[in-house]
């Protein structure tokens, strides 16, 4: 999909995201959707969030799937779930953002942080292997930037530990290690549908998926407010509101039918980023050979970061850093981090995020990989 030079000698400016083009190409089923589900009334549960859910659910590859009111609250919920909570602690990766330490916490449970790895800057089984304690309950393994982690070793060494294994997927809808759906792993798999995830929605949505049905039943019954399946004014377990809407729903399962294409064009812009950026300046994080990204951002290392983003800006393209502080060193969480944790602190002031979305044009990913190359060598 990605679009070809324009006809124009003007530098471009080059965005972050184009969500309004995203939405353009789904727009007759957005419409659809929205008449069908206000002429119905179907704003909370119905059949639409149920049709989403059975749809997201085939997607990755799992039996079952719970739609939630955002990505924050289906960690805590799969915790709960789990009956993970206060004594236990979660090994969660520095590199990340805060919701994936923040769930953890909100189950009443102990971030545990964990070094990454230097080329992917994601969890590896090693480091998991490093941070377990006595009160280690669980691992969260994050699918970061729309790439996966080594699945299989993390899951061995959760295995190994008696640990409970947890698929943060919210950045890599789409995304395979070794074939397999990200979504697919572990004893439930998390997602936000927060409006810039490559399946976004028209606001704050998120969703479980999971093969097991007696947890996806914990799960949808803490969801609305802890109420039983057969009476729903009995609360048998102390819940909370945390529902996928109709409208939300139906808004994802009109972009669900692109997704797999947009992937293919942010892997299209990621390919000729690679292409053109020059080593020599810009460090590219690795995706290993048995994993197909999505490229939910394309996040390289520079040195210099601060003064090389000025400069982008001066030349019209956007940047962003995913993630400036790592969440061991975030005020609310520092007392849970014993050691330094080096990989991701020198990392945190070198990675800088470039625009990637589907409708990126070859003119403006040679105008920021031009941009990039000069910028890193001007700021030397």
């Amino acid at each position: 999909m990605i679009a070809p030079p324009a006809s124009t000698d003007a530098p471009p400016v080059v965005p972050m995201s184009d969500l309004a083009a995203m939405s353009r190409d789904v727009a007759p089923a957005l419409d659809a959707a929205w008449r069908e589900i206000t002429a119905s009334s179907s704003f909370i549960g119905g059949p639409w969030v149920r049709r989403f859910e059975e749809e997201w659910a085939e997607y990755c590859g799992r039996a079952l799937g719970v739609g939630v009111a955002n990505g924050t609250d289906s960690l805590e919920l799969i915790l709960r779930a789990l009956g993970i909570g206060a004594g236990d602690e979660v090994i969660v990766p520095a590199n990340t953002f805060i919701a994936t330490a923040e769930g953890v916490m909100l189950a009443g449970a102990t971030p545990r942080f964990a070094d990454v790895d230097p080329g992917t800057l994601m969890l590896t089984a090693e480091a998991v292997a490093e941070a377990v304690t006595p009160r280690t309950a669980a691992v969260i393994a994050v699918d970061l930037y729309g790439n996966m982690p080594d699945m299989g070793a993390i899951a061995t060494m959760a295995n190994a530990h008696g640990l409970a294994l947890i698929e943060d997927a919210a950045q890599a809808q789409g995304a395979t290690w070794r074939g397999a759906q990200a979504g697919s792993f572990g004893a439930a798999s998390s997602f936000s549908f927060y409006p810039g995830k490559n399946l976004g929605a028209f606001g704050d949505a998120g969703a479980v998926v999971t093969d097991d049905a007696a947890l996806a039943g914990r799960i949808t019954q803490l969801a609305n407010h802890g109420r039983t399946p057969e009476d729903g004014n009995a609360h048998v377990v102390v819940g909370r509101n945390s529902r996928l809407d109709g409208l939300q729903a139906g808004v994802l399962s009109a972009k669900l039918t692109m997704l797999d294409e947009w992937n293919r064009a942010r892997r299209t812009a990621a390919g000729m980023y690679s292409a053109l950026l020059d080593p020599g300046l810009v460090e590219v994080l690795e995706i290993r050979s048995d994993v197909e990204s999505v490229h939910h951002q394309f996040v390289v290392q520079v040195d210099g970061r601060d003064a090389v983003r000025a400069e982008l800006s001066r030349r019209g393209v956007d940047s962003a850093v995913h993630y400036p502080v790592p969440c061991h060193m975030q005020a609310a969480y520092t007392a849970f981090a014993p050691a330094p944790l080096p990989v991701a602190e020198r990392a945190a002031g070198r990675i800088l995020s470039l625009p990637i979305f589907p409708h990126i044009t070859e003119r403006q990913v040679e105008h920021v990989a031009a941009s990039l190359n000069a910028a890193v060598r001007g700021a030397r």
